[in-house]
C-alpha cells in the first residue's frame, strides 16, 4: 500500500467507524435493545476492517519508484561520523 492509500485507508476507516456508531445507536435506540446496538456496531467494525485492512487495487495507485539496484551502489548513501559531528556542536556552542 502506498503512502497516498495509507492515508484515503485511516480516512475512511475513521468515517465509517463514525457512521456505524451513529446508525448502530440509532437501530439500538429505536428497537431499544444494548445488544442489538452493540451486535450492529460490532457489524460495522468487521464491515470497516474488511474494507480498510487488505492492499485493495484501489489503496495502490500511486506505487513508490524504487532505484535499481545498479543505480544505488553508484550513489551510496554517506556515512556521518557522529563523534565529529557532536564536537562541531560542541565547539559552537562555547563560540
Amino acid at each position: 500500500m502506498d503512502w497516498q492509500g495509507q492515508k484515503r485507508a485511516e480516512i475512511l476507516m475513521q468515517i465509517m467507524l463514525v457512521v456505524s456508531a451513529v446508525a448502530a445507536f440509532g437501530v439500538g435506540y429505536t428497537i431499544g435493545s444494548f445488544r442489538t446496538m452493540m451486535l450492529a456496531y460490532a457489524g460495522g467494525v468487521v464491515l470497516t476492517t474488511l474494507i480498510t485492512v487488505p492492499n485493495w487495487p484501489f489503496f495502490n495507485r500511486h506505487p513508490l519508484k524504487w532505484l535499481d539496484p545498479s543505480e544505488a551502489e553508484r550513489h551510496p548513501k554517506p556515512h556521518v561520523n557522529s563523534a565529529a559531528a557532536s564536537s562541531k556542536k560542541k565547539a559552537a556552542k562555547h563560540k
